[in-house]
């Protein structure tokens, strides 16, 4: 078994409960950890054989771009794609970050993970 990282993609989206924040937008921080096995890709140095990570970045962005009221929507929606679009994925971890959330004091993010 291998594990792929795609670490800190940073996305500007307009999640979140609050009208403004669906206007105004925020920055969002996700990380994706995906469990499959990379020996074919690793004994070919073929692209073909490998877990096309350039895609699981696609697909992200895509999602990051469909606005969503809550972090756990929008963390379920990726984490399905990925497991759809790449069923030999054996173990996946989506984190979904919200940079500066408007909680009424300082706090540098916000996160909800989903693991399947």
């Amino acid at each position: 078994m291998g594990l792929i990282e795609l670490e800190e993609m940073e996305f500007y989206a307009y999640h979140g409960h609050f009208e403004e924040e669906q206007i105004v937008g925020n920055k969002f921080l996700v990380n994706i950890s995906i469990e499959t096995d990379c020996s074919a890709a690793a004994k070919s140095d073929n692209l073909n054989d490998a877990l096309n990570y350039v895609s699981i970045y696609k697909i992200t962005k895509e999602e990051m771009e469909k606005k969503s009221y809550l972090l756990e929507n929008l963390t379920n929606r990726i984490i399905d794609r990925i497991h759809k679009e790449f069923p030999q994925i054996v173990h996946s971890k989506v984190k979904v970050s919200k940079l500066n959330p408007p909680m009424g004091g300082r706090m540098e993010k916000v996160s909800v993970t989903f693991s399947r």
